[in-house]
């Protein structure tokens, strides 16, 4: 089997295990109630939904202009947006993961540095997860949804010591990893645990921890800024939004809940085995909301606003792609010209 016929079966794979998904989805939905749920949305929270998202998308591009700085990489805000913006459309296509080839590409163009960016995105992928899961952990042990399972009451600290745990975990590895001292130790750490698995991700793994590698020198200052810009950013494009498309939706949820499940479906959006996320999204809300009692017509009228968000920075991508694609066909024949 060729790479290309590999490539058309994986996204084959991805497009049925995304249709199952909202299969599956609709299939517990009452048409009737989604009806009425669609008519008592408050749609004038649609457009704030997609204004912070554009603000979001703006504030991710100035903290990776900030990181590009770092790897000598001169790129300006604007195109960092573009990047964005095209990297939505893609990923209506392709995977999280896949589809940020297309910002890699589109910031080397610009800088001449592959490699310097490829250290940046993924150095900007992990801050960013590292952010998300310090909110979601911390959400979980606050709202404790143990509670709502009919659980053993006696058990109901347990859900917040493996949340506390975990939480402690995770800061201290990122502190050791990004430390100029215990870095190097802690990666090679990482390449051992590594030898079990097959050549190929030892290989992939090994070079994205290679990646890691280079900011271990940034300094302390340059992480804690970085971590700062990525929480306004967290709170703005995650936590509100979220809040905003459940108001929108009539969903009525503890703000702690909508935190650990933005965190979750920001986790389990990284795993490419969704299109543009979709299905993925609407499960985790339908179940993970049903706890508190939510309506599913009402869940899926949420997930149906927060993906109208990333149609729209997908649209704006389109949008580039044509311009660019015009700007080059004029420039041909002025080269052209310039050559007789």
């Amino acid at each position: 089997m060729t790479t290309r016929s590999k490539q058309l079966a994986k996204l084959l794979i991805r497009a049925l295990i995304t249709a199952g998904l909202l299969v599956w989805v609709f299939s517990q939905i009452d048409v009737g109630q989604f009806g009425q749920a669609v008519k008592t949305a408050k749609w004038q929270l649609l457009i704030a939904v997609w204004v912070l998202t554009v603000i979001f998308f703006w504030i991710r591009s100035i903290k990776m202009q900030l990181i590009l700085k770092k790897q000598d990489c001169k790129v300006g805000i604007a195109t960092i947006f573009r990047a964005s913006a095209v990297t939505s459309l893609y990923s209506m296509i392709l995977p999280g993961v896949l589809s940020t080839g297309a910002k890699w590409y589109i910031l080397k163009q610009d800088s001449g540095k592959g490699s310097n960016v490829l250290s940046s995105m993924v150095y900007n992928q992990l801050v960013t997860m590292f952010i998300m899961i310090v909110f979601g952990l911390a959400a979980l042990m606050i709202t404790n949804p143990v509670l709502l399972l009919k659980a053993d009451v006696n058990n109901r600290w347990l859900l917040p010591l493996i949340c506390g745990i975990l939480l402690t975990v995770i800061i201290l590895i990122s502190l050791l990893l990004l430390s100029s001292r215990t870095g190097g130790k802690i990666i090679d750490g990482f390449g051992f645990l590594l030898r079990p698995f097959p050549v190929k991700i030892r290989q992939k793994s090994r070079k994205i921890l290679d990646q890691i590698a280079t900011f271990q020198t940034a300094g302390a200052g340059f992480h804690l800024k970085i971590a700062s810009v990525t929480t306004i950013d967290t709170l703005i494009g995650g936590v509100i939004v979220y809040i905003l498309s459940a108001r929108a939706a009539n969903v009525t949820a503890p703000v702690g809940v909508l935190v650990w499940i933005c965190a979750a479906i920001c986790v389990l959006g990284r795993v490419p085995i969704s299109v543009a996320n979709l299905g993925v999204r609407e499960i985790t809300l339908v179940g993970l909301l049903g706890i508190y009692g939510v309506e599913k017509s009402q869940a899926l009228l949420m997930s149906m606003i927060l993906f109208s968000a990333l149609v729209l920075m997908a649209i704006i991508g389109a949008m580039y792609q044509i311009y660019w694609a015009v700007r080059s066909k004029k420039s041909v024949p002025l080269q052209s010209k310039s050559a007789q």
